[in-house]
């Protein structure tokens, strides 16, 4: 209509797409072959170069073959540009197969770029080399990733463990233990990092080698909270199996409770017994069947349990171990709680399935809000939550029993979720809940989905079967369905209403069977609405119990003969499996029947069997031939040709026919003993069948001794770790020994001298301090050749170690306003931070809150609390305990002492307790005085998110060799704060003056102890002859992170004068790549800033 409109809109719609792909790379998938790439490729601009691999990446990512320029990017590896040599390796690793020998003549290369001093190139070439699938490098590549893997470097090693299933795929037999040897060096890392790698290269390597994993087991548990979410999930399972191949399975878990009778502990596997859904829930069939379905696998229990010549698993009472006893069982629950808490829905399942196996029965209910917690918040992990949240139901219904509201359906649900959620309802209905359930389903059967209606009947059937006691309203329910229904039928069905009113029927059918002659007026009231009922299968289910039941009551046996008759009236228009139904009614009505009906029975079989002898379908005229041969004994007057030979035999026919019709049916089982499950969490328990890699829970205390498989792979222990597998109580003992050692140490520092003259740089070993990155020393250690036998240069330095003992007295903390007496009508709130550690959890943060009544009137009930949380202390303090290293994303408060009265004029001080959601985000807090609220924040001060970790000088400088390269953090800055005190000094006439590099020492000192929690490791002093050249001084402070125990070193070194504003280079290494920025940022901060007070 308006073509001018359109027009725009096009151009805009064109011009908002060249906007978007301004500084992108998206113009090289326009027209990749656009320019020459053979001249970019040689040229000696690397951004020519850059543009040229660029372009080759874009049409291998359309499909073209690009080999032809191997040659001339092969060369381009030794570049000297880091974009470069991605994109070289980038191009090399998708054609290797195909051009293996321009591959191999790359391979001294990479070996070249392992020892480069930069860290990534070092994890690039690694991962390029382990990339080429050629065997003819595969021992270099095992060589290469065996250096790698004691790498000073995080990220190194980490690509060395995820090169190791890689090589596996190559089938290196002969080098499986080198590289089993390699997984073990890996496991025992002290990065979180490399163990989760570690943990998966396990997986795909030696999974059943479990020996391996006991040397590290409790490590690797305490590790576990830190490792990245999928690395958890990996290294979970590999941690739940060794548990029970060494010490088995817990006696007062699940899967002791039902494998083996409390009173005769021996295997039940009676399957069949009649037993009711819901009751004896350990003793059940179903939960026998999961608990062995988990260790023996879905497959070979089926076929072991149906083979009755076959004997039990073999697995006895002594594969139990005591789970509250057992430390091995309690750190790996202890550890994996947190876990249930993650934002990971895999690892949530992951952990659930830990306490599920695992823990006692009474302890298992913890599960239930995190599952719960992730089926309400993830819509894509929705589906895999509730098939195992099914399996759990159904093995141990009371356990999701009060919750069945978090089960009821949703209009944005599908239907496979729905149909989940209403098993799930059926599974945990109780006498207690069943009647809110059925008033949530009756919205249900109303829904225009017709299979989803379907499906809402049937759990009123279920729930009539499992409760024995709403078995007459869930009766009541059906009929009236069923009413309703026939008369929709009738007028014209809606697509699928058939399936509902067949499904009323086949719930009604099931609950009768468990109690038939309870039910009597049931099926006559069914038998009654035959003739408004026409769905077939629907008729069909009623005639099947009119013949079934024709026994029960005198009500039954008085309308048989009309029934029978109506039958036989309707036969001929009758639908195939309807008229099947009334042949075999018709014959069992007639073994039953006694006097004068009898003939009238008889009449009407004859009758049927001629109608059915000339019928349409074969299925009819069979059952029709069938019933006639085996009933001709009791029908008198038919006789024929096909029947004579069976005169003789009338008291065998009759038998046979009675044992066929009037046999009455077993009651249903609640379970079918041919389910089949696995392991919660597998892609298998949502398939329903062995998926590849599959695989069920060891057996049982089958790990042999740790002692006798130590000689099969000896570990090369030169990694180091940072993680103590002591238990919580030994690591506070250790750290309060350390406080009183370093009180004594600073009482000696005062008795003893102040400048200790020492030979502070000793004989050292450059490779060992600063030749650790060197291109050099990568290329020989890559290469194997021994330092040792080489002459060692000497290194000397001359410095003086500087002691201050008397600084910890004037370390005095920085004052942050919270209320402002404007704001607060007349309190006055401020805060500083406590270097005390909390003794409920190292994860709190102490911090003093001090509180000033500046009006005339007093105040009363002055309290600080955290309104959203609503924690207490009593809670707090159990919490704090059992997810110390949580990463749980609400805020904890321990609620301070309330302030019941505060007078005019006076202060009061409270101690607090905090855990900040982050280190850079405030805690939004309420402030309550005299019955008025206040909101206020506390913003946290990333200085004290960490402890002083007292060492050594060796130490740190070991530690600050290990933390190079991307872990290492610098930045400038100028001091001043010495400047003032030396200027007094010289204004004062006194004989005394202060040494100028004491003084710039403890300015230097005071200021960071008072504005962060570190430990003063060392003061170095350079001596030379110029004393007014501060250039050298250099402090050294150590601490480790409160939330995952890693190192933080924080080293300063002086330039310049000492009357002189002095420039400071601040250098932090930590693992923490955000941390370490953000404390580098916030230490240049308070350096800069003015002191307030005067050394």
């Amino acid at each position: 209509m308006f073509p001018q409109f359109g027009a725009t809109a096009e151009t805009l719609s064109k011009a908002s797409t060249m906007v978007f792909r301004i500084g992108t790379d998206a113009h090289l998938y326009d027209d990749p072959e656009d320019v020459n790439i053979a001249s970019l490729l040689d040229s000696k601009f690397d951004t020519e170069k850059c543009e040229a691999l660029k372009r080759l990446l874009a049409l291998i990512a359309q499909g073209f073959d690009v080999c032809d320029y191997f040659p001339q990017v092969v060369k381009n590896v030794a570049s000297q540009s880091l974009e470069v040599k991605k994109l070289v390796y980038l191009y090399l690793l998708h054609y290797a197969e195909k051009r293996p020998n321009e591959a191999l003549l790359s391979i001294n290369y990479f070996q070249k770029d392992l020892g480069d001093t930069n860290p990534l190139v070092r994890a690039w070439a690694l991962r390029a080399m382990a990339g080429i699938r050629l065997l003819a490098v595969a021992p270099l590549v095992l060589i290469a990733v065996g250096k790698c893997a004691r790498d000073p470097s995080v990220y190194v090693r980490k690509c060395a463990a995820n090169a190791l299933p890689k090589l596996y795929d190559l089938h290196l037999e002969e080098n499986t233990s080198a590289i089993e040897e390699i997984v073990g060096i890996l496991l025992n890392d002290h990065s979180p990092g490399v163990v989760g790698a570690a943990a998966a290269a396990f997986a795909s390597v030696c999974p059943n080698n479990l020996p391996l994993i006991g040397k590290h087991y409790r490590r690797l548990c305490e590790t576990l909270p830190d490792v990245e979410e999928w690395g958890q999930i990996v290294l979970i399972g590999i941690l739940l199996r060794y548990l029970i191949a060494k010490h088995g399975l817990v006696k007062d878990s699940i899967m002791f409770s039902s494998r083996f009778n409390k009173e005769e502990g021996v295997p039940n596997n009676d399957y069949g017994s009649e037993d009711t859904m819901g009751s004896g829930l350990y003793m059940s069939k179903l939960a026998n069947l999961v608990t062995h379905s988990y260790i023996e696998g879905a497959d070979e229990f089926l076929s072991r349990s149906s083979n009755k010549s076959v004997g039990p698993s073999g697995v006895d009472n002594t594969c139990f171990t005591d789970g509250k006893s057992n430390e091995d069982v309690k750190i790996l629950l202890k550890c994996t709680s947190p876990l249930l808490w993650s934002q990971n829905s895999a690892v949530v399942l992951a952990a659930a399935v830990v306490h599920w196996i695992m823990s006692p029965r009474e302890d298992v209910k913890s599960i239930v809000k995190p599952l719960l917690f992730v089926l309400r918040s993830s819509n894509a992990s929705k589906y895999v939550v509730l098939c195992n949240i099914q399996v759990f139901a159904k093995a141990m219904p009371a356990l999701f029993a009060s919750y069945y509201e978090d089960f009821f359906i949703c209009s944005s649900d599908s239907h496979p979720i729905k149909a989940l959620k209403l098993e799930i309802l059926s599974s945990v209905a109780t006498d207690s809940s069943v009647s809110s359930i059925f008033q949530e389903i009756q919205d249900y059967v109303k829904d225009p989905d017709r299979r989803f209606a379907a499906d809402t009947v049937a759990v009123i059937g279920l729930c009539g079967q499992r409760l024995p006691k709403v078995a007459n309203t869930c009766l009541e329910m059906l009929l009236a369905l069923i009413r309703q229904e026939s008369v929709t039928t009738e007028f014209g069905a809606v697509d699928g209403e058939e399936l509902v009113l067949v499904q009323a029927i086949m719930s009604i059918k099931r609950i009768i069977q468990q109690d038939p002659p309870s039910h009597e007026k049931v099926i006559i009231h069914l038998v009654r609405s035959l003739d408004s009922i026409k769905v077939p299968a629907a008729r069909a289910l009623i005639i099947w119990m009119m013949g079934e039941y024709n026994c029960i009551g005198q009500t039954i046996s008085r309308i048989l003969a009309t029934v029978v008759k109506y039958l036989g009236w309707c036969f001929t228009s009758e639908a195939v499996e309807t008229k099947l139904q009334i042949l075999t009614a018709t014959a069992k009505v007639l073994l039953c029947a006694k006097g004068e009906e009898l003939l009238t029975y008889k009449r009407v079989l004859k009758y049927l069997l001629d109608l059915a002898t000339c019928d349409s379908s074969y299925d009819v005229r069979d059952r029709a031939r069938f019933v006639k041969t085996l009933l001709s004994c009791h029908l008198d007057q038919y006789s024929d040709e096909t029947i004579k030979p069976y005169q003789e035999n009338y008291d065998l026919l009759h038998k046979l026919a009675e044992c066929i019709f009037v046999g009455r049916t077993r009651l249903p089982a609640p379970e079918s003993i041919n389910f089949r499950f696995y392991l919660p969490g597998s892609l298998s328990q949502i398939v329903l069948h062995a998926a590849p890699g599959y695989d069920p829970l060891p057996r049982p205390c089958t790990l042999l001794s740790e002692d006798s498989t130590t000689s099969s792979g000896s570990l090369n222990v030169e990694s180091s770790s940072g993680y103590s597998s002591q238990d919580p109580s030994t690591s506070s003992k250790g750290n309060s020994g350390s406080d009183e050692s370093e009180t004594e140490n600073h009482a000696d520092k005062k008795s003893g001298p102040l400048i200790q003259i020492s030979d502070v740089g000793k004989n050292e070993d450059p490779d060992e301090v600063d030749g650790l990155l060197s291109k050099r020393d990568f290329e020989s250690w890559l290469d194997e050749e021994t330092m040792n036998s080489s002459k060692k240069s000497q290194m000397r330095t001359s410095s003086a170690r500087i002691s201050l003992g008397d600084i910890g007295e004037r370390v005095k903390a920085k004052t942050y306003p919270l209320l402002d007496p404007t704001n607060g009508n007349g309190l006055r709130a401020t805060y500083s931070f406590l270097s005390d550690i909390s003794s409920i959890s190292p994860l709190l943060i102490c911090v003093e809150v001090s509180f000033e009544n500046c009006s005339q009137e007093p105040m009363e009930n002055v309290n600080l609390v955290d309104e959203e949380s609503q924690k207490g202390i009593g809670s707090v303090d159990q919490e704090a305990e059992s997810s110390v290293a949580s990463h749980n994303d609400v805020p904890t408060l321990v609620s301070m002492e309330e302030i019941t009265s505060l007078e005019p004029g006076d202060i009061m001080k409270r101690t607090l307790q905090v855990r900040f959601h982050h280190h850079l985000l405030p805690l939004k807090l309420t402030l309550w005085c005299s019955g008025k609220k206040y909101p206020v924040k506390l913003r946290p001060d990333i200085g004290y998110f960490v402890k002083p970790l007292p060492m050594e000088v060796e130490l740190f400088t070991q530690k600050e060799s290990q933390l190079p390269g991307m872990f290492e953090y610098v930045r400038r800055c100028t001091f001043t704060d010495h400047i003032k005190e030396l200027s007094a000094d010289r204004s004062d006439n006194s004989s005394l003056t202060k040494d100028k590099f004491l003084v710039i020492c403890k300015s230097l000192a005071l200021k960071m102890l008072s504005n962060s929690n570190l430990f003063l490791v060392s003061v170095d002093m350079p001596v030379s002859a110029n004393f007014d050249d501060a250039s050298g001084l250099k402090l050294r402070f150590s601490a480790e992170i409160i939330s995952n125990s890693m190192p933080c070193l924080t080293t300063i070194t002086v330039e310049g004068k000492c009357s002189d504003p002095l420039n400071l280079s601040l250098k932090v290494n930590c693992e923490e790549t955000v941390f370490g920025l953000n404390l580098l940022n916030r230490v240049v901060s308070f350096l800069v800033e003015p002191s307030p007070y005067h050394v």
